[in-house]
């Protein structure tokens, strides 16, 4: 059986060499079986490695062939949602804990690209971006509220002339820069945490604690003594599971199903700029995102091009015409590039919960999972592989605060849980323009 294929996109394009693994076939056991070799899931096979455990990780594609290798590749602090919804349920103290996880999740990209030694062009410096005056009064509460309430230091607003200096549209009146968050090729830092997981590189997990199994569909999970994923050639057996297939889980956990939604989002990526024509564009090489409710955001890629992601789709279908919709918002931010051709376009699914807080936890005593991440995903994603290894070393204090986070199911089932989101989705859109 061939091995799958990444979607065709400019990461895919300019991914770094990587081997192919094995399809699982037959029965194999390890300490703990993880579904899912993006982010997440590996994240999870590294930290339990460092800790002596020996791992499978399955996946049905290839690695890095979700979310975690197409998306706009931003690593920013928080969560999907504002982070007062999640001190509305738990109190100012547990969400402050929460905060500063967050920070951690950040912090720990750094942390790994230096010590694994991953090429993954990680370039610190985000902003998020106020298109209308309301937004500007947002970016001044939400500095005060970081520095103040959640101890974040370190963010500068920028009124349009300063933004300007350093970011060549007209689009925007402001600008919230955070020098500690940034951007990088998220599918090389996926490949680059299974290559450090199997022990290759740089890697100080000795080989063999880690076994990756690509094209290795779980078609079901049962829990008893042991947690036992079934492929369609083979089973994995494990004292603990680790559920971490998002958006792509289709129909094996409905309870976990239940509570989140793909969305489609979606990214084009210019021909070749140039260095002179890219830096005139953003000077500094930040990455941008403003904060409608359906966003565009942007950033350079390393061989001078224009990554510009935006539009969502709620419907499960791609939106039609949808290269010349990504240029015609490309443009309408910079006009300049009108003459430029997209080489690349492609897109993927994200998981949003209800409240776009995390969903994460265990279901029973030994299989554990994390989903919900809803927009967040390049660094709360790492974060929750270390908070799920942590508890399945037997330090579960951190995994129980998010499991305390409640989360609703989406009403209308299967069959009608999507036409309700998309109605909701368009009053959100309305008032974006407004």
């Amino acid at each position: 059986m061939a091995v799958p294929t990444h979607i065709p996109s400019w990461y895919a394009a300019t991914a770094n060499a990587a081997p192919d693994h094995p399809l699982l076939q037959g029965e194999h056991s390890a300490d703990v079986v993880v579904l899912g070799a993006g982010i997440a899931g590996l994240s999870t096979a590294l930290e339990l490695a460092e800790r002596g455990y020996s791992v499978m990780v399955l996946e049905a594609e290839r690695v890095g062939w979700g979310a975690s290798g197409r998306s706009g590749g931003q690593a920013i602090f928080g969560y999907g949602c504002d982070i007062s919804k999640i001190e509305a349920q738990l109190g100012y103290a547990d969400a402050r804990k929460l905060f500063d996880w967050s920070v951690e999740g950040v912090d720990m990209i750094a942390e790994r690209i230096g010590r694994y030694g991953i090429e993954c062009d990680w370039t610190p410096g985000h902003a998020h971006a106020a298109i209308k005056p309301s937004h500007v009064d947002e970016l001044k509460q939400w500095q005060d509220d970081l520095q103040e309430r959640w101890g974040y230091a370190g963010t500068e607003l920028w009124n349009q002339a300063r933004l300007q200096q350093e970011l060549a549209t007209e689009r925007y009146r402001a600008l919230l820069y955070d020098p500690r968050s940034g951007h990088l090729h998220p599918l090389n830092y996926t490949l680059g945490l299974a290559q450090a997981a199997i022990g290759a590189g740089n890697s100080t997990i000795p080989k063999g604690r880690v076994r990756i199994f690509e094209g290795s569909r779980v078609i079901g999970i049962e829990q008893g003594q042991q947690i036992v994923f079934r492929t369609a050639q083979g089973q994995a057996r494990g004292k603990f599971g680790v559920v971490m297939g998002n958006a792509w889980l289709r129909h094996l956990l409905p309870q976990l199903e239940t509570r989140y939604m793909p969305v489609g989002t979606y990214i084009c990526a210019s021909a070749p700029l140039g260095a002179e024509r890219a830096q005139a564009l953003i000077r500094n090489n930040m990455a941008v995102a403003d904060i409608n409710f359906v966003l565009d955001y942007f950033r350079l890629s390393s061989d001078q091009r224009m990554l510009f992601g935006g539009r969502c789709s709620y419907s499960s279908l791609d939106p039609p015409g949808l290269r010349s919709r990504m240029r015609q918002r490309m443009v309408g931010v910079f006009p300049q590039l009108a003459d430029v051709a997209i080489d690349y376009v492609w897109g993927g699914y994200l998981d949003i919960t209800m409240s776009r807080a995390p969903h994460w936890g265990r279901i029973g005593n030994s299989l554990y999972f994390a989903q919900g991440f809803s927009g967040h995903g390049i660094a709360a994603t790492g974060l929750a592989g270390r908070v799920i290894a942590e508890a399945i070393d037997g330090q579960a204090a951190r995994l129980d605060i998010y499991q305390r986070i409640k989360h609703h199911a989406f009403p209308g089932g299967h069959l009608f849980r999507t036409p309700a989101l998309v109605l909701a989705m368009m009053w959100y859109r309305l008032k974006d323009w407004l």
